[in-house]
């Protein structure tokens, strides 16, 4: 028999521990069509869990804003969990991503299906048409997130009695798109493209440390040491929705933390690259002098001619127009520079693990998976070191 039920006073229910240690609490929301009592229950796994829960639905009652779970919509549901449980806890840019997963992909497809109705087959279905209609597997992979935390959170509150995520398979990925670098022809014309151009040593510094474009733009003169010569990557410049009342289409630049402890990392640079430093700092101080008072004094490394952030879109639009310059084609984008950048060291016998670690990938197999294609090449080096240790076999069977 289950444990004795604590009564809780009129209409502010009850609650019990079940043969399986599971709390069980439940209240009364209303009547049905039929003059019957409709109940609500909670589940948890201590008493207090579920007074929690049972406390915040007869809370919602009172001021009128409880929401029947046998009525309430995923798309309902997800609006409530990314607002009310997500949104102070995630950075900006991925609380955007968030949105638009749900806003895009989600609710169009499944948010019209009550919560309480959800089924694994539902979202499965989700997950094969994006598959099919072309949607990369990490985007696939990211809704799944999305949605498998969101049910979570519900199960947790009570609302679901399951979560139908975790009966679901995720499509498996298409043989990997093999990644640009550019051959060391293509790196000496795009380097030659740079001459005359303002942020010339912008592209300069990237070829020679392989930063995400975010942590370029975000560079600091505090971050530099052109004494020692390394750069201290801090914090990403990134262009996040800026949420003011009902308009989400508002968006800003912000500087932010990097993602993962690894991306905080030194990068030392070569010595003529330190030197192209220190002329593209007098450079500023030139252009800061000649803006004057209308000058905005961020730090930063690279910047607008007044001082002020360059958006990471118009930079890369910059790039596009240097890339031209230089006769590349257009399958190499900005991405490509941090590419060759790993290639050139990897080529160069550096060990993978230092590679990681000076781009700031939490995983040395992050690094192994993209670089794959330069592992033959050094493993056939490995193995021709070897080779003086055989020499004697050769002259031995040459003489018998």
């Amino acid at each position: 028999m289950p444990a004795k039920t604590k009564k809780r006073g009129n209409n502010e229910g009850s609650i019990y521990k079940r043969k399986d240690g599971l709390w069980c609490g439940q209240i009364t929301i209303g009547r049905d069509e039929n003059g019957r009592q409709k109940r609500q229950y909670f589940y948890g796994k201590t008493r207090q869990e579920v007074a929690d829960k049972i406390a915040k639905a007869l809370n919602d009652l009172a001021n009128g804003i409880y929401v029947d779970p046998a009525r309430m919509l995923l798309k309902d549901w997800l609006h409530t969990w990314l607002w009310e449980y997500k949104k102070q806890t995630l950075r900006p840019s991925t609380f955007k991503d968030y949105l638009c997963y749900i806003e895009r992909h989600i609710n169009p497809a499944i948010g019209h299906y009550k919560l309480k109705d959800l089924r694994p087959e539902y979202l499965q279905a989700l997950y094969n048409t994006k598959y099919q209609e072309g949607l990369s597997i990490s985007t696939i992979k990211q809704i799944h997130v999305v949605l498998h935390s969101a049910l979570d959170q519900a199960l947790k509150n009570g609302l679901v009695n399951r979560n139908v995520s975790e009966a679901t398979t995720l499509p498996k990925g298409k043989p990997k798109r093999e990644i640009r670098i550019l051959s060391l022809e293509e790196q000496q014309r795009f380097i030659a493209a740079l001459e005359g151009e303002r942020l010339k040593t912008a592209f300069l510094v990237e070829l020679a440390s392989g930063l995400r474009i975010g942590e370029l733009l975000a560079l600091r003169w505090k971050d530099v040491n052109l004494k020692d010569g390394y750069i201290e990557v801090r914090r990403s410049l990134q262009r996040v929705k800026i949420f003011d009342g009902d308009n989400s289409k508002k968006t800003a630049l912000a500087f932010q933390e990097p993602k993962t402890e690894a991306s905080k990392r030194i990068v030392p640079l070569p010595p003529v690259i330190i030197e192209e430093l220190k002329q593209h700092r007098k450079k500023q101080l030139e252009e800061k002098l000649k803006a004057g008072v209308l000058y905005e004094d961020n730090d930063l490394v690279f910047a607008t001619e007044l001082g002020t952030p360059i958006d990471p879109r118009n930079f890369e639009r910059l790039f596009y127009r240097i890339r031209e310059k230089g006769g590349l084609d257009k399958s190499v984008n900005f991405h490509a520079l941090r590419h060759t950048y790993a290639t050139r060291l990897l080529e160069a016998n550096e060990h993978p693990k230092v590679v990681q670690e000076l781009l700031g990938h939490k995983d040395i197999s992050t690094t192994l998976n993209i670089y794959s294609h330069v592992m033959p090449e050094i493993k056939k080096a490995a193995a021709m070191k070897l080779n003086s240790l055989f020499e004697d076999i050769k002259t031995k069977g040459n003489h018998s």
